[in-house]
């Protein structure tokens, strides 16, 4: 007989543990599995005792979602597994659908719709509801080529199979995403089933804008490219189209000079984002998180590369210390007077700080490439 394996995290939820454990227990029986279930607690109640009383297998981890998530995944044996909070707003009964589709082959992942399906009333902050989930969910969608509607429902079922091909490693709320990144990552088959979404007994531990921001933070260590290089290169090339079209035409002071000083401005915080950008990159590659496919990134952060960089920040620090000791002489024919070199000296400082920006990155990644085969 085929097992299902129901990995539940818990913290403090003795008021509902035992109810979870019953209808995990149903849903066995239903859907003609073997079963067992994994406890992941870290409570300082009576839930642990009640789980255990009741035949679920408790484990101990650290703290966080994923840390959870990853000691419940490592200890199940299922051929199934499903993953649901154990303080009852999921209904658990409704995996049966879940494990259906897994049954007959249409689906290696499969996750709940809280949004397409019914959610109590003061079951979900408005704010998460009608603003935090819709938007992460979008970006989700957008940046990785995903098509479902509640990317951070809890409620989630998948394949043996399914879970050895998800590089599932992240310790907070992301984990949430991250599952979902991997199985779109890992072309896994995904359905997705409407559910039921119930209000809490005990008081919701979820951290609405922090929580949101790790979510956002790994999407962009996730998809550098999408976030951080594709809108930095279009910051940068406004910001030089801007700047060469306001300085070749004619007099910039008098006329245009809010928007050369603005050009000025996108140049550097293009080079910023791009800088930004490799970091993630750079992080990335080096935790493992990009299942070393992206070949050609890994040379552009090549040592080599690095030392090119080097070189060029170099170049842009020695023009605009040229551009600088002009701006000296102009002042010394003067008399030591007032200037009128306000274009030369905007350009000075643009180029020394993309010089700067340059040549502190190079040494920064160079830092963090250390002793990687990356640097090779």
């Amino acid at each position: 007989m085929p097992k299902l394996s129901i990995v539940m995290p818990s913290m403090n939820e003795e008021k509902t543990i035992g109810i979870c454990i019953e209808k995990a227990k149903r849903v066995f029986k239903r859907c003609h599995l073997d079963g067992e279930i994994i406890v992941v607690d870290n409570s300082s109640d009576m839930t642990p005792d009640i789980a255990a009383s009741m035949g679920a297998k408790v484990i101990r981890s650290l703290a966080g979602y994923g840390n959870a998530y990853l000691a419940g995944l490592q200890n199940a044996t299922g051929d199934y597994i499903a993953i649901a909070d154990s303080d009852n707003t999921y209904d658990l009964e409704e995996l049966t659908g879940f494990i259906e589709y897994l049954v007959k082959g249409e689906a290696d992942f499969v996750i709940g719709s809280r949004l397409k399906g019914n959610i109590q009333k003061g079951a979900m902050p408005w704010l998460h509801q009608y603003i935090g989930n819709p938007i992460l969910t979008w970006m989700l969608n957008q940046a990785f080529r995903t098509s479902i509607s509640d990317a951070h429902c809890g409620m989630r079922a998948f394949t043996k199979e399914a879970l050895q091909k998800m590089n599932l490693k992240t310790h907070g709320m992301e984990f949430a995403s991250e599952m979902v990144i991997e199985a779109a990552y890992n072309d896994l088959k995904i359905k997705e089933v409407p559910i039921s979404y119930h209000v809490r007994y005990a008081p919701s531990k979820l951290r609405s804008f922090h929580d949101g921001w790790r979510h956002v933070r790994f999407m962009m260590l996730y998809r550098p490219l999408t976030f951080m290089f594709v809108p930095g290169f279009l910051v940068l090339l406004i910001g030089f189209l801007l700047t060469v079209l306001t300085l070749f035409r004619g007099n910039v002071v008098e006329t245009r000079l809010h928007s050369f000083i603005l050009g000025g401005m996108l140049l550097v915080i293009g080079g910023q984002a791009l800088a930004t950008g490799s970091y993630m990159k750079a992080y990335g590659l080096i935790h493992g998180i990009y299942h070393n496919r992206d070949d050609k990134l890994k040379k552009l952060l090549s040592y080599h590369s690095l030392e090119r960089e080097l070189l060029i920040g170099a170049i842009l620090l020695i023009m605009s210390f040229i551009l600088g000791i002009k701006i000296i002489y102009a002042w010394i024919g003067t008399g030591y007077g007032s200037l009128a070199e306000i274009e030369t000296a905007i350009v000075a400082l643009v180029l020394a700080a993309l010089g700067l920006q340059m040549i502190f990155s190079s040494m920064f990644l160079s830092v963090m490439l250390l002793d990687t085969n990356i640097d090779r």
